[in-house]
């Protein structure tokens, strides 16, 4: 098939070439970035917590009247739950991974330090990588002994009487690599405010609660500080998958029976916590696929109506040609080729536009950057659009009789 013809014709019809073109150019850049973009929320979503999330279940309650000890209510609270059938463990959580709210702390090595190293998640609290069900890498979970109630450790550090407290973390092997990368950090020193605390164990992993930016989502740490029950503190339970939602309601009536007067204000499987977390990510998601969608219609449907009216501009040019001697088959790769051109002119722009698009998603919204590999994926698939949209315009000139054609002047 040879381009001259094609060239000159476009020549003459330049508005209209270029529309289409830009149309084009403007698909391929936007779906390009908008798959991107739907393939990084869904890698986000994929995020793994390092615990055992098909066998927690989280109560949290509220208290009508303030109780008088906090410390002792909260292990009441725990004491009852443990005689629940089917409890495996329990612990008391200030967050929960994924939980949205969060409690965070900034990182030192050293205590002169004018900037942080890192910002971490904190959770607070003893037996809870047992309950979470951390994997431990290297050296201990955190002693009994070493959990003291939130209220002596902040006296002892008000008053600089740090030899009452332990102080003593586990932090998530992710925190340990970014503070001193391929050494080992058992025994560590990090400093949260002035306080030194000593790295005593390691874990595979424990996603922080506001874990929104990949980069820094599994920075988290375990110090030993047993905050009391309250209406930002929760009880999560361990039992078997299968037996989440029996075991939610049997603690639910029993914590009701110790105190009716309480208010459960959550009861939800952790499940629930992820689904709930990742609401927005599903939506963007769905937003976005319905957008590429619209947009690969509407080209689908700018190149029909455009090869449609060529078409009809072009009956006695097609009926000379096929009087001529041309086949239906060289009238439907005259216009299949025709599509192409245009098509590979706008994708060449499109693939420009989309390397700029995605600077500025980088620059202004921290989107990382596009890889190559969405470029050619891209333009197979506008290729593939583009000469489907046009087969049934071109199958109509290619049925079109010399004849009729010439009759049509």
């Amino acid at each position: 098939m040879e381009l001259r013809p094609i060239l000159s014709t476009l020549r003459r019809h330049k508005t209209t070439a270029w529309l289409l073109i830009l149309e084009i150019a403007l698909t391929c850049a936007i779906v390009c970035n908008a798959v991107f973009m739907i393939n990084h929320r869904l890698q986000h979503m994929e995020m793994p917590t390092g615990i055992d999330e098909h066998a927690l279940v989280q109560i949290q309650l509220a208290e009508v009247t303030p109780s008088p000890d906090i410390y002792a209510r909260a292990r009441e609270d725990l004491a009852v739950i443990r005689q629940v059938p089917g409890v495996l463990d329990v612990a008391l959580v200030n967050q929960l991974p994924l939980g949205g709210s969060s409690s965070n702390a900034s990182i030192k090595l050293d205590p002169e330090q004018r900037q942080p190293t890192l910002s971490a998640g904190t959770y607070f609290g003893g037996n809870l990588a047992q309950t979470m069900g951390l994997r431990l890498l290297a050296g201990r979970h955190l002693q009994p002994d070493e959990v003291l109630d939130a209220d002596v450790v902040l006296k002892a550090l008000a008053t600089g009487d740090t030899k009452v407290i332990a102080p003593v973390t586990v932090i998530t092997q992710a925190m340990a690599q970014r503070l001193w990368p391929g050494a080992d950090a058992l025994g560590k020193t990090i400093y949260v405010g002035p306080v030194g605390v000593r790295v005593v164990g390691v874990v595979a992993d424990l996603a922080r609660a506001n874990a929104y930016d990949d980069a820094t989502a599994h920075y988290s740490m375990i110090l030993p500080m047993f905050m009391g029950a309250g209406k930002d503190q929760s009880y999560l339970i361990r039992t078997r998958p299968q037996d989440r939602q029996a075991v939610l309601k049997a603690a639910v009536a029993a914590l009701k029976k110790a105190d009716p007067r309480r208010v459960v204000t959550e009861q939800r499987t952790y499940d629930e916590v992820r689904d709930k977390f990742f609401e927005n990510d599903r939506s963007m998601a769905g937003i976005l696929v319905g957008a590429i969608a619209a947009l690969l219609i509407v080209t689908a449907l700018g190149i029909v109506g455009l090869a449609s009216f060529w078409v009809a501009q072009r009956r006695r040019t097609i009926g000379v040609r096929r009087a001529l001697g041309a086949t239906r088959r060289n009238i439907l790769n005259y216009f299949q080729t025709e599509n192409l051109l245009l098509a590979t002119i706008g994708i060449v722009l499109g693939m420009v536009l989309a390397y700029a698009i995605n600077l500025f998603l980088m620059l202004h919204y921290e989107l990382p950057r596009l890889p190559a590999i969405y470029f050619p994926v891209g333009a197979i698939a506008l290729w593939l659009i583009g000469q489907l949209a046009v087969l049934g315009p071109a199958l109509r000139a290619a049925a079109v009789p010399p004849v009729v054609a010439t009759r049509s002047v």
